[in-house]
């Protein structure tokens, strides 16, 4: 696991300066304390960190080829390199290293940018070939790496975070008002936006190749959901057999490796396929929380204890306060999800005593576990009531009570489904994972922010994957997963496990997407995967035999923490610090009146704003560190 960066002119009588690229990879040397490397000709830089998984002593980047004109710096793992490896030197071409980044400099070699179909991997690299005058730039099929650029057709410039961007020197800081919209909408910003005008992420399943002064785009893998000629008893001995190998081929360390370990179906399935095949006891970490509402020791214990793992487990206290500064600096940008905290915590403590772990992440948009496809199927039905009944009687009771100070529980569910029921059906279940209405909106906006906005619609990303997929498949539970999948995974959850365990110096691999995982999923037609109330149907079925009934039928909760208590109490003072009317009207985003109405009505209990709150504090903060 590494950090990459790195610059090329297109104009040839510019040169890149060693310090320049030395200030870029010191931006990022938490994604790689092991090692530093640079590559530095006229026209070209690159660099990297290096965090030592594999080959610790001859992997040392930037690699290059025998004749020394195609050079790579790599940011992830290839977890066929040995196979790869094998074809290539049947091919003729000789290796000088062990590690898995060469097997990608000979593979570009012998297969062109069509080498990037050979990889099973997690990745982002950058490949200069000087016989070209070229740079071929890769991002894996599903996005477990980030990789982001700058292009103004003098330079080109990326980097594994926008920081290391940033210190190239003169690139714009002007903010993206409609990445700020996404983010307060939705808690993330979709690719490839990011959140300044000038710097973009490059989607996952392509390819960018800068040759001359101009940048060229390829998608060279897309998700396709079919389920024609499904046999359930055969997909499930294939998932079971899909899964076995993903778990195993990522266990390849020359380092110590561990697990992460909720006490959720996903978790737990990934511990047990690695107590099958690890010779030792695997190293598993929990997080807890003192209300006992929000805490699933008890379940990740269960599974500890069946599979003997060697287990580590911390209680989570409410020190936002400390830990928010250092955070914000890791994140690059502006980011929603509370999660944050418990996810750095618990990589805080796996990297104590491990170097790489594994992750359960990606499950729910596979299978079917979050609530939010249950609620779509509920609100089909909460449709077809009587108008008068919905908007006269139901809604107006369900807006009338007071939040719980529960995680979830019967008025917290009731409040938020209501909510939820208020957008347009198009956007399906993605209906309940908006925060920012258009009615707040129109209230939380000034003018001037409302003209900058590029779209009409906050939602129009959303509304085009769903178009998208539409013309595949007419299963409403496949198309929202689809969705999920180019959303949300993508620039949520996965932003937040590898900014978190890369402030920690700890590699996450996430064996559930194996791209024969996530390819083998989209097969699987929806009434498979969500029956009624029950969810991950398939993948239950398929670990009846390795997890007890406790795991396999619990219900969702949800790797959160109790932020909307926090905010009224131990986070209160910072809150009304970085939402001060000096402050918001100073800036010109947003509207203070709300802000303040907000405000009042989350510390008097009336409403449970935590979600808008946190994002305008987290805004904020992020603007602090980037935009002053």
């Amino acid at each position: 696991m590494c950090g990459i960066c790195g610059v090329v002119h297109t104009n040839f009588d510019q040169r890149v300066e060693e310090n320049q690229i030395r200030r870029m990879t010191d931006a990022i040397v938490h994604r790689g304390p092991d090692d530093e490397g640079i590559y530095v000709k006229p026209e070209v830089g690159l660099g990297m960190r290096r965090l030592s998984i594999i080959d610790l002593v001859t992997g040392k980047q930037p690699i290059s080829n025998e004749s020394g004109d195609v050079w790579i710096v790599f940011n992830g793992e290839i977890y066929n390199h040995h196979e790869l490896r094998k074809e290539l030197i049947a091919r003729g071409h000789r290796f000088a290293t062990k590690t898995d980044t060469e097997s990608i400099v000979h593979a570009y070699e012998e297969y062109g940018e069509q080498c990037v179909e050979k990889l099973n991997g997690m990745f982002a690299f950058a490949i200069w070939d000087e016989r070209k005058k070229s740079l071929f730039v890769a991002r894996d099929r599903i996005g477990i790496k980030p990789l982001y650029y700058f292009f103004d057709k003098k330079r080109f410039i990326f980097g594994s975070e926008i920081k290391s961007i940033l210190q190239a020197g003169e690139v714009p800081r002007r903010i993206d008002l409609q990445a700020l919209d996404n983010f307060l909408t939705f808690e993330y910003i979709p690719a490839p936006l990011s959140i300044f005008q000038d710097i973009r992420k490059l989607p996952p399943g392509q390819t960018l190749t800068l040759k001359a002064n101009e940048v060229y785009l390829r998608s060279y893998w897309n998700l396709r959901m079919n389920s024609d000629g499904f046999d359930s008893q055969k997909t499930e001995e294939k998932l079971v057999e899909v899964l076995q190998d993903a778990v195993k081929i990522r266990l390849m360390s020359d380092v110590p490796l561990g697990a992460f370990l909720s006490g959720g179906i996903d978790s737990s399935t990934i511990v047990a396929l690695m107590a099958q095949v690890m010779n030792q006891p695997v190293k598993t970490f929990s997080i807890g929380f003192e209300d006992q509402t929000y805490n699933e020791l008890n379940y990740a214990r269960m599974i500890a204890k069946k599979y003997q793992t060697e287990h580590f487990e911390s209680i989570i206290q409410p020190n936002a306060l400390e830990l928010m500064e250092s955070l914000i600096h890791f994140l690059d940008e502006p980011f929603g999800d509370f999660s944050i905290f418990p996810t750095y915590l618990v990589s805080k403590m796996a990297r104590e005593h491990v170097t790489v772990v594994l992750s359960g992440d990606g499950g729910d948009e596979l299978f079917g576990g979050y609530d939010t496809y249950l609620a779509h199927q509920i609100a089909n039905k909460y449709a077809k009531l009587p108008g008068w009944l919905r908007k006269g009687m139901i809604r107006p009771i369900v807006d009338s009570l007071p939040p719980s100070p529960k995680k979830k529980g019967l008025i917290n569910r009731a409040k938020r489904f209501v909510e939820g029921t208020k957008l347009s059906p198009e956007l399906q279940h993605t209906r309940w994972m908006i925060f920012l209405q258009d009615a707040e909106r129109e209230m939380l906006y000034t003018p001037e922010m409302k003209s900058g906005m590029t779209n009409s619609s906050s939602y129009q990303f959303i509304l085009d994957y769903f178009e998208q997929v539409t013309a595949q498949t007419r299963d409403e539970i496949n198309q929202q997963m689809y969705v999920d999948v180019k959303t949300y995974l993508v620039d949520d959850i996965l932003v937040k496990v590898d900014r978190m365990s890369m402030a920690t110096s700890l590699e996450a691999r996430v064996p559930l997407l194996d791209h024969r995982v996530v390819e083998l999923a989209a097969s699987i037609p929806g009434n498979a995967k969500l029956q009624g109330k029950k969810s991950k149907v398939i993948l239950k079925d398929a670990m009846k035999k390795y997890l007890p009934e406790e795991i396999l039928y619990r219900g969702k909760e949800g790797f959160s923490i109790p932020i909307k208590n926090w905010i009224k109490n131990e986070l209160k003072p910072m809150m009304l610090d970085l939402l001060n009317s000096d402050r918001i009207k100073a800036e010109g985003f947003f509207d203070y009146r709300f802000v303040e109405r907000l405000i009042s009505e989350h510390l008097s209990g009336k409403e449970n704003h935590s979600h808008r709150l946190w994002a305008l504090m987290m805004f904020e903060k992020w603007s602090d560190l980037y935009m002053k």
